[in-house]
């Protein structure tokens, strides 16, 4: 068991924090980097007020640390490589890189071998000339997208005109739009020596932003294990450490990668009650190189996002559902479409609970 460290977490958001606190549980101190003084890591943790690209106040972060890690992955990786070495950022930077452009994720996973949608790079609008219509596709901001911002779908001449003023902007993916059954995600967490794997999770998003999570996901264990099977593969050829989520589509027999995130995610914080283990209690145990459990789920579950319109519902919601599980993030503004808390229950009854 490793004795009491220093975790640096760069990123104070809802994730920081959730990953401070399963820090500070088995005994070990969290500072946190964030340019935001009273964000969510702030409630459980001492903050370092400046921007994740600061290099000085990297460097005054890594000083004090024992271990580094981060809640996103639009951190600047020339930043941390510039302060800290793989002893230091276990994760490392190549993975950050990967994860944060779609051109070289798409490059990665086709490399590791796993199914991904059909797709080609566009530098600029002439890559869309003398565009077809026959097949639709979106084309996605190789940078910067998340919950369907810097994405076009393109059905006809007004989307495809929206799609080559985007794509004079920055480099893109054009993929083939995935007439999927089903998203699905896929948490992996590992100490670069072992892996361990928590159920195939099934998402349902409204507006591009996810809105429930079914543990376990409604589909066949054999698709269920080849969905498994993916993320273990992509997780060994990463050497990973820490926690990794893969998002996938499922479409008939066949699974699609969509992207990965190298760090916990949204769709996994059901663990918290659910599981014998959280995705951050195996994301810290990774990174410091400890050994993982075994992931058990205590029973079917979902996990309800809370938005900054729906506060007064969730609210209700525990009212009504006493046995839920309420988490609040402490976030000062409840902004429209802002993710400000989740709520968790066991229950096998996943059709009928909705905020």
């Amino acid at each position: 068991m490793t004795l009491s460290k220093t975790i640096g977490i760069i990123g104070g958001g809802q994730l920081g924090q959730m990953m401070a606190i399963a820090a500070i549980y088995r005994g070990h101190k969290v500072i946190t980097l964030d340019p935001v003084a009273d964000c969510p890591a702030s409630k459980v943790s001492e903050v370092i007020v400046a921007d994740y690209a600061d290099v000085e106040a990297l460097r005054i972060l890594a000083e004090r640390c024992d271990v580094l890690t981060y809640e996103f992955e639009n951190v600047d990786a020339e930043s941390l490589d510039a302060v800290a070495d793989k002893a230091l950022l276990p994760q490392g930077t190549d993975l950050l890189r990967i994860s944060q452009n779609r051109i070289a994720e798409k490059a990665f996973l086709s490399q590791v071998g796993v199914a991904v949608a059909p797709y080609r790079v566009v530098t600029s609008s002439k890559d869309l000339t003398d565009y077809d219509f026959v097949t639709t596709r979106v084309l996605k901001t190789a940078t910067g997208g998340y919950d369907g911002h810097g994405q076009v779908v393109i059905r006809d001449e007004e989307s495809l005109a929206q799609a080559k003023v985007l794509a004079d902007q920055t480099d893109c993916v054009l993929e083939d739009f995935v007439p999927f059954d089903m998203e699905i995600s896929v948490l992996v967490s590992g100490n670069s020596r072992e892996l361990t794997v928590f159920p195939v999770q099934e998402n349902i998003h409204r507006n591009n932003i996810l809105s429930k999570t079914i543990v376990p996901a409604r589909i066949s264990e054999n698709l269920a294990e080849k969905a498994v099977q993916m993320a273990r593969k992509i997780a060994t050829d990463l050497q990973l450490f820490g926690t990794l989520c893969i998002e996938m589509f499922v479409t008939g027999s066949t699974i699609l990668v969509n992207e990965i995130a190298p760090r916990p995610h949204n769709s996994g914080h059901y663990s918290i009650e659910a599981c014998n283990f959280s995705q951050f209690d195996t994301h810290i145990l990774g990174i410091l190189g400890e050994t993982l459990p075994d992931i058990q789920l205590y029973a079917p579950a979902l996990m309800l996002n809370i938005l900054g319109q729906d506060m007064e519902a969730a609210r209700e919601f525990m009212t009504q559902h006493p046995q839920a599980h309420l988490h609040f993030y402490g976030k000062a503004e409840a902004k429209y479409n802002r993710k400000m808390g989740h709520v968790t229950m066991l229950t096998e009854k996943v059709e009928e609970v909705n905020l």
